[in-house]
């Protein structure tokens, strides 16, 4: 991989994530009585697109926003000038990636014709004005009364399967600006996170956007690499990455497999993979080293494995290093949904060896080469013998290469390194099917003991 590469300026990156930037000032500071910095940021993100197909659209929008006469069909274009220009960024950044890893990028392909709107368009109405009402007050002037507008939202939404996936969205952004109510308190306000929660809640209220993705099947062997895992203090999630060989001899492809499921904030540690391992296969298989045959798996455009068991059997051994230095570098990547298309949406599997590891003030760094490569530690999962330290001793990685505040940064996924001679490795995934490491071993036990009184106080409960 020339790492050489991640370190370049990629052209306009800095000028589409200033204009973004900008709205995002504007919509904190709320867009009832918008004041003339708020009008020059609206103003500047219309100009960002100027001589795209949203330009006319968008520059009526920021107008109408910088008078105070913004009606919700011109927050969904603002929303959606937003949503292009980081996925413009996204693009550039995949571009990049794609020139330093040699590796090429799908292409998504979208249907000609909207969708017509369904039953479904009235509480889809009901979520963008939500929405809107929260876009004139901004993070600074929401209090309780306009957040708790959410409640009835999301409770018409849930019902709906189609419509699940923005009630979720819903429910946990309200909850987390109900957390931080007043918004006149607030001492500072993430306007990055808030303004990308929002429009993409505003995208997703136009009829067909939270539609699910189209799927296929697939038949071949499955090579995992590691594990992501992400932890919530109510919900856990381990992705795994992969190349799936196809059975029917064309080309290797990256793919992706996840599974989550609901967790008490006394279940850490290694004893996530308690919650995990009932819902796939695939985390014995990980643990162990071994692929896996898939038969007729159902798969999304985007590479997303639709996990089932009834399609899938443990195959033979299969390195995770021996994958990732065969089979990954002409591993083809998925696409990218429209939707989808966010720099914080990279994490490309790549694999990295003969650099040398430096740590400094709490910075861990790879020098391949002459550049150095950033690793992002904070990433290494508790539920692992995976360990910064670990990291840092290594002389191979197999990582997730992510864009992170302005630059590249590599999420450790497993590392080689020679102790006494001998080639060990470490993987974030080593515990999934279980383990007899001590340390992972114990926080089994722990969480075997709060599951089981929790279960006994839930039962207790049902019988009152």
């Amino acid at each position: 991989m020339r790492t050489d590469l991640l370190t370049e300026t990629v052209d306009g990156l800095d000028e589409a994530l200033a204009a973004v930037d900008a709205f995002d000032g504007a919509l904190a500071a709320g867009l009832l009585r918008p004041q003339p910095a708020q009008a020059a940021g609206l103003l500047e993100l219309a100009d960002a697109v100027a001589g795209t197909p949203l330009a006319a659209k968008v520059t009526e929008a920021a107008d109408k926003a910088a008078a105070g006469a913004a009606d919700e069909n011109h927050f969904v274009a603002l929303a959606a000038a937003r949503t292009a220009l980081l996925g413009s960024v996204h693009d550039a950044l995949g571009a990049r990636v794609e020139e330093a890893t040699g590796r090429p990028r799908g292409t998504h392909t979208q249907a000609d014709s909207p969708r017509e709107p369904g039953e479904q368009v009235n509480v889809l109405l009901a979520a963008r004005s939500w929405l809107s009402d929260l876009a004139r007050c901004g993070w600074q002037g929401m209090d309780h009364d306009v957040v708790s507008g959410a409640a009835p939202v999301v409770s018409a939404l849930l019902p709906e399967p189609g419509l699940r996936r923005l009630a979720a969205l819903l429910d946990g952004f309200a909850a987390e600006l109900a957390a931080s109510c007043p918004g006149a308190s607030l001492k500072s306000v993430p306007e990055r996170r808030w303004a990308d929660l929002w429009a993409r809640a505003m995208l997703l209220t136009v009829p067909g956007a939270a539609d699910a993705p189209e799927t296929g099947t697939v038949t071949g062997r499955l090579l995992p690499l590691g594990a992501d895992v992400q932890e919530h203090p109510t919900a856990v999630q381990a992705q795994i990455h992969a190349v799936l060989e196809p059975a029917d001899g064309s080309g290797a492809r990256l793919v992706r497999a996840s599974v989550s499921a609901p967790k008490p904030d006394t279940v850490v540690g290694a004893g996530l993979w308690q919650l995990l391992r009932p819902h796939m296969s695939l985390l014995e298989a990980l643990s162990e080293g071994r692929s896996m045959e898939l038969t007729d798996m159902p798969v999304t455009a985007e590479g997303d494995l639709l996990w089932s068991d009834d399609h899938a059997r443990k195959g033979e051994p299969a390195d995770a290093f021996a994958t990732a230095r065969v089979a990954l570098p002409t591993a083809a990547e998925a696409p990218t949904a429209p939707l989808d298309r966010h720099p914080s949406r990279l994490a490309v599997p790549v694999f990295v060896e003969g650099y040398a590891a430096q740590a400094a003030e709490d910075e861990l760094t790879f020098t391949i080469a002459g550049p150095e490569l950033h690793v992002d530690a904070d990433r290494i999962p508790a539920a692992s013998p995976l360990t910064p330290q670990a990291v840092a001793k290594s002389g191979a990685c197999i990582g997730l290469l992510r864009w992170d505040a302005g630059r590249f940064r590599l999420q450790p996924l497993a590392v080689e390194s020679t102790v006494r001679k001998k080639t060990v490795a470490l993987h974030a995934g080593a515990w999934a099917g279980g383990t007899t490491d001590k340390v992972g071993a114990k926080g089994e036990k722990t969480a075997t003991d709060a599951v089981k009184v929790l279960r006994e106080r839930a039962g207790r409960l049902l019988r009152k």
